[in-house]
C-alpha cells in the first residue's frame, strides 16, 4: 500500500484516511441514467462508465463551460464527478485499497466552441484521484470538448482502473 505525507507531514496510509483528511464522505453511487451498468470488472481491470457532476441530493450541474460556467466552477464539477467515480469504485470493489493504479481517464467538457482550456477543468478529477491514491492515482488522460453532454451537464468522466490480484 502506498503511503504519502499530507501538507502537515502526517502519513496517511489508506484511501479512506486520505478521504477523511480531505473532508470527503463518499455518497451512494449514482444510478445509471440509461441502459448500461456503472462498471464492469474484467480480470484485474475495473472499467467505470461515465459519471457527471451529481450532488448527493441528485442535483446535476449543467451549462456550457466558457459560457455561463467558469473554469473554476467546472473544476469543482470535475472534482465532484471524481467523488462519484470513487463512490462507484467503492460499490464495485468493497474496498478502495484494492485499487492498484488509476490507469486512464477520459474527461469530456460541455464547452462553447471557442473554449480551449479543457485540461484545467478535468484537473479537478485528476487532482482528487492523486490526493486519494497518491502515486497510484497518477494516470494517462484525455480531456476533450463536446458540443453537448446528456442533460446539458458540464462534465462527464470515465475511468479505467487496475486492481490488485
Amino acid at each position: 500500500m502506498n503511503q504519502f505525507p499530507t501538507a502537515a507531514g502526517k502519513v496517511e496510509n489508506s484511501p479512506y484516511e486520505r478521504l477523511a483528511a480531505l473532508g470527503i464522505a463518499l455518497p451512494p453511487p449514482p444510478p445509471p441514467i440509461a441502459n448500461f451498468v456503472t462498471h464492469v470488472i474484467e480480470g484485474n481491470m475495473l472499467y467505470l462508465s461515465g459519471q457527471g457532476p451529481r450532488e448527493a441530493d441528485g442535483f446535476m450541474h449543467a451549462g456550457k463551460v466558457g459560457g455561463g460556467v467558469s473554469v473554476e466552477q467546472a473544476y469543482g464539477h470535475a472534482r465532484l464527478t471524481g467523488i462519484n467515480l470513487l463512490a462507484v469504485m467503492q460499490d464495485a470493489l468493497g474496498d478502495l485499497s484494492r485499487v492498484k493504479r488509476v490507469v486512464k481517464l477520459l474527461g469530456m467538457v460541455n464547452a462553447v466552441p471557442e473554449f480551449e482550456d479543457h485540461p484545467s477543468v478535468i484537473n479537478g478529477c485528476s487532482d482528487l484521484l492523486i490526493a486519494v491514491f497518491g502515486p497510484a492515482g497518477e494516470h494517462a488522460r484525455s480531456a476533450v470538448g463536446f458540443g453537448s453532454l446528456p442533460g446539458n451537464i458540464t462534465v462527464e468522466i470515465e475511468a479505467i482502473v487496475a486492481l490488485h490480484g
